[in-house]
């Protein structure tokens, strides 16, 4: 019999039975089978820049740009700047339509190593902690975001090669950090010598730290579309599954892994049993997908270009995750599902 999980729910699996894991303060995965009705997707964006640090844009214009696009959410998150949000959510909020959260990038560093994390929905300005080592910077910054009330997420670590794989595992209290971040100069994919952030993520996961990957735009310019060498908006989102469009909703659901994070796929299914995974992609007619199940260390574990797809659990990948690529670049990645060794 299989059980509706909302979707990126992590997930342990043990003698048979689906036992749902909470997230600090977000009381467990919501049950798509007891919530069905009430649950809706919310395409939103989690860091994003305005003229108040250094962005090109004021921030009425740049609320503008994603209510125009098709967006639900937006987090503004200036650099060591808390932008209010309340005239912008009178002037374009609508009750389930969109709403803006308030944000900062908290904006440290550790010698010549920038360290930056998103605060989200913080009670106040959270001032940059410091530290005497990359691990204390971004623990101590991560502290002070709980403490705010505020949620943290971990940002662009291979921007100037700041943030290690190992030093990530050492973080703790943490549920997020960015596997694709559409700035240009981020160093997504990797390089002298250093993992991408996607191979990170399966290097954090292997060593038994459950975090949960977003993609985001880090946008800058919004006057400069023709431009690759700018950072520019709706490069990449999250699809977060949650009970209304709100700002303490929205999060929760996020550190409960119930989103999927994007830079151009649309999944219309997402289910996990005890026994497996299956997705459903809404399909482009003129593309093509492949879907590839990923487990412990990024091992491969089954590879399809069918949609519905689905993957039976063995009882020994230690997590399952997948990822959909589309012919023409764009990709969606799924949060892990944590699975017990039988």
């Amino acid at each position: 019999m299989r059980k509706h999980v909302t979707l990126g729910s992590a997930c342990l699996l043990a003698g048979g039975l689906l036992a749902l894991l909470p997230s600090p303060g977000a009381g467990g995965p919501m049950r798509a089978d007891a919530q069905q009705g009430r649950l809706r997707w919310y395409k939103g964006n989690t860091h994003t820049h305005t003229l108040n640090s250094d962005g090109d844009s004021s921030p009425d214009e740049v609320v503008r740009w994603y209510r125009e696009h098709g967006y639900q959410f937006l987090v503004l998150t200036d650099h060591n700047f808390l932008t209010g949000v309340d005239g912008l959510n009178a002037l374009h909020g609508a009750e389930e339509k969109f709403l803006v959260v308030k944000g900062e990038e908290v904006s440290d560093r550790f010698g010549d190593k920038p360290i930056h994390l998103n605060g989200l929905d913080p009670e106040g300005l959270v001032e940059p902690q410091g530290g005497n080592s990359v691990v204390e910077v971004l623990q101590r910054n991560i502290d002070a975001i709980r403490a705010a009330r505020g949620v943290p997420h971990i940002n662009h670590p291979n921007f100037r090669w700041a943030i290690t794989v190992e030093e990530l595992a050492q973080v703790r209290n943490n549920k997020l950090f960015e596997i694709y971040n559409g700035h240009p100069q981020v160093n997504n994919l990797g390089g002298r010598g250093i993992p991408g952030l996607e191979a990170a993520w399966d290097a954090i996961l292997s060593a038994g730290v459950l975090v949960y990957g977003l993609a985001v735009d880090d946008a800058h310019h919004f006057k400069r579309p023709w431009d690759p060498a700018a950072a520019r908006p709706g490069q990449g989102w999250v699809m977060v599954r949650a009970e209304r469009l709100a700002a303490r909703s929205i999060l929760a659901a996020m550190e409960r892994g119930d989103f999927y994070a994007s830079t151009g796929v649309v999944l219309s299914d997402y289910q996990v049993s005890d026994s497996g995974i299956s997705l459903t992609i809404r399909e482009d007619a003129w593309s093509g997908y492949r879907i590839l199940f990923i487990g412990r260390d990024g091992k491969v574990l089954q590879e399809t270009s069918s949609s519905p797809a689905t993957y039976r659990f063995r009882g020994d990948e230690g997590y399952v995750r997948a990822k959909v690529l589309e012919a023409n670049g764009r990709i969606a990645w799924t949060q892990p599902v944590l699975v017990a060794d039988r």
